[in-house]
């Protein structure tokens, strides 16, 4: 099967999570496909230094600041999309938090946390995205789960949870929205050196010394599942670094 290299060229993107980690490289990937990018998480500044590496002589970035749990987020964000570039073409779930803890050591509001910042986000900016690419019969929805939410491990309970309600949810959405013409993907990779769950079960030095992969590498697994012909749809995809266990 050959791609199309052109193939993203003018689309639209909302990627969630978009600060740091595999959110930046996704939004940079994308734009880098000629993808205008409507970007968000928490940390406006951030966003800001994004917008300033990504826009040139055109204007392919757009940011807003906010949680993503929350549905007036999701809603501010299709409206920049649609106001700003006029449509919408994929959405990418990408936000998220990790915290790897024994069950008995976790807190009801850590649970609280990961659940909404897991699962509640890709639910509030799927909703708000769903009728747009319902009217233009067309469109990808990514959801960024992890092989956490395909196979539980211990100290990772909640965060568990929270990824296999993801691709539950993922697989559900697919078989509602393909009779529309629109894809979802769940996407379901490995261990990345980010900021991920830095101090939340992950130690900084740990994460430099391993085999993880650089989220460029997970961010093109995107970009491919997003740039298939309009008669495929990649369901799933797990995406894991070479390291050998000791």
């Amino acid at each position: 099967m050959t791609l199309d290299s052109n193939a993203l060229q003018g689309r639209v993107a909302i990627v969630t999570g978009a600060s740091s980690g595999l959110g930046r490289a996704t939004a940079r990937a994308l734009a880098a496909r000629g993808v205008r990018i409507v970007a968000t998480a928490r940390r406006r500044e951030r966003l800001a230094e994004l917008e300033a590496v990504l826009n040139g002589a055109a204007t392919m970035c757009v940011s807003i600041a906010g949680d993503a749990a929350e549905m007036k987020t999701a809603e501010a964000a299709v409206a920049l999309a649609t106001q700003r570039f006029g449509r919408i073409d994929i959405l990418v779930n990408n936000a998220g938090q990790g915290n790897y803890k024994l069950l008995v050591d976790t807190s009801e509001a850590e649970y609280d946390e990961l659940m909404n910042s897991n699962m509640r986000s890709s639910f509030v900016f799927t909703r708000a995205v769903a009728p747009y690419m319902i009217a233009q019969k067309s469109g990808v929805v990514v959801f960024v789960s992890s092989v956490a939410g395909l196979a539980g491990a211990a100290n990772e309970t909640v965060y568990c949870a929270s990824k296999f309600a993801q691709v539950g949810f993922a697989q559900a959405l697919d078989e509602e929205l393909r009779p529309h013409g629109v894809k979802v993907c769940t996407l379901c990779p490995g261990g990345m050196k980010t900021e991920f769950a830095v101090g939340r079960g992950r130690k900084t030095e740990d994460v430099a010394e391993s085999a993880m992969m650089q989220a460029a590498e997970v961010a093109d697994a995107i970009v491919f599942a997003c740039m298939q012909p309009g008669n495929v749809r990649i369901p799933q995809m797990t995406v894991r670094h070479m390291g050998v266990r000791k």
